[in-house]
């Protein structure tokens, strides 16, 4: 089975899916970019209900509850150490970690933000590079999830993830 993967520009605290997944460091503390919006729109509840899972090793994911959010759940894939630094690998390993929860939690969309590119100061492009290639990987795992989306909150992320997908077609 295959599922959808597309790309809009938007608020993934506002996202038209299941779950979103936060861009998270390894201890689940919920500071700037992504994980900070994630936090004020959904409520302290799920920094607290993350940090308890915490912490794994980096390219791991856990999920919590999504708080004051609409979604079943938020996953939050530790995409970085206390370092603040990240990696091709890590980044490819959190993505398909996250797809691995929404598959056990039986979630049928999921929105991604770019993992590691704002503090993390990871490249765009490699970014989107490695997050599509692995959930087009991902696909002929799938059984319950039908949409991936990258949610992206500015125009370049839009346009690298958007001019990325097309050339994958």
């Amino acid at each position: 089975m295959s599922y959808v993967i597309e790309v809009v520009r938007g608020d993934i605290t506002k996202a038209n899916t299941e779950a979103i997944v936060n861009a998270a460091n390894n201890q689940f503390w919920m500071g700037a970019g992504v994980a900070g919006a994630i936090k004020r729109a959904g409520g302290e509840v799920i920094e607290n209900e993350a940090v308890k899972k915490g912490p794994v090793m980096p390219g791991e994911a856990v999920y919590t509850g999504a708080g004051r959010l609409p979604f079943k759940a938020v996953i939050h894939a530790a995409v970085m150490g206390q370092d603040l630094r990240t990696s091709d690998k890590l980044i490819r390993q959190a993505t398909i970690a996250s797809l691995n929860i929404a598959e056990t939690l039986k979630i049928e969309s999921v929105a991604f933000p770019a993992f590691g590119t704002g503090v993390g100061g990871f490249p765009m492009t490699a970014c989107a590079n490695i997050m599509i290639k692995a959930a087009r990987g991902y696909q002929s795992l799938a059984k319950a999830i039908k949409r991936v989306q990258f949610c992206l909150f500015d125009e370049l992320g839009y346009k690298v993830f958007s001019d990325r997908l097309k050339d994958e077609s």
